[in-house]
C-alpha cells in the first residue's frame, strides 16, 4: 500500500500469506531448511507480524521462542533499545531472562526495511550475552538498506524474497 502510514512510505502487507495455509507452510518450511545451515538455540520474533512467523517456526523446529516487543508490553523485568524507523522513532524490549550468555539466537521478522528494528533487537540479545546466529524475514526491501546494514554488522541475513520501492 503506497503512502501508508505516512506519505512516502510503502507498506508491505504479509497478512495475505498468513491466510493461505499452503503458502504459509511453504514459507515456514523454507525458513526451516535455511536454518539448518546456521545452528541456533532460540528463535526470537519481532512485534507483531514477526510473531506469526517465529511462533510457527519455533513450533516446527521445537525451539524456545522469545518475543521482542514494543516498549511497555512485557510484564517482567526488561531491557530496551531505541531505534529510528523510516518515519519516526521507536523502542523494543525483551525480558531479562530471554537468553543466557552464549545462546545463539535467530531473529525473525516479516520484513527488512531500514534495519533499525532488527539491529535494536540484536543489541538486546548481545546485552544479555547472547550471539545472533542470523536474521530472517519474508521480505527484504533492498533499496532501504537494512540488509546491507545488518550484513555490515556481521549478521547472516536470509529473506524469502525482495521488493524494490517501485514494485
Amino acid at each position: 500500500m503506497r503512502d501508508w502510514p505516512r506519505p512516502g512510505v510503502n507498506f508491505r502487507d504479509v497478512t495475505t500469506l498468513f491466510h493461505d495455509p499452503v503458502a504459509f507452510s511453504r514459507a515456514i518450511d523454507a525458513f526451516a531448511e535455511e536454518s539448518d545451515k546456521r545452528p541456533f538455540d532460540i528463535i526470537a520474533a519481532v512485534d507483531a507480524r514477526g510473531f506469526t512467523i517465529g511462533g510457527a517456526l519455533a513450533y516446527r523446529l521445537r525451539k524456545p521462542f522469545v518475543l521482542v516487543r514494543k516498549k511497555g508490553k512485557l510484564p517482567f523485568k526488561t531491557i530496551s533499545e531505541s531505534y529510528q524507523l523510516e518515519y519516526g522513532a521507536a523502542a523494543v524490549e525483551i525480558h531479562m531472562d530471554a537468553c543466557r550468555p552464549g545462546d545463539r539466537v535467530l531473529i525473525v521478522d516479516d520484513l527488512i526495511a531500514t534495519g533499525g528494528t532488527l539491529l535494536a533487537a540484536a543489541k538486546l540479545f548481545h546485552q544479555l550475552g547472547g550471539r545472533v546466529a542470523g536474521v530472517a524475514a519474508l521480505i527484504d526491501l533492498v533499496e532501504l538498506g537494512g540488509s546491507t546494514k545488518l550484513r555490515a554488522a556481521g549478521y547472516n541475513v536470509y529473506a524469502l524474497c525482495e521488493f524494490s520501492e517501485s514494485e
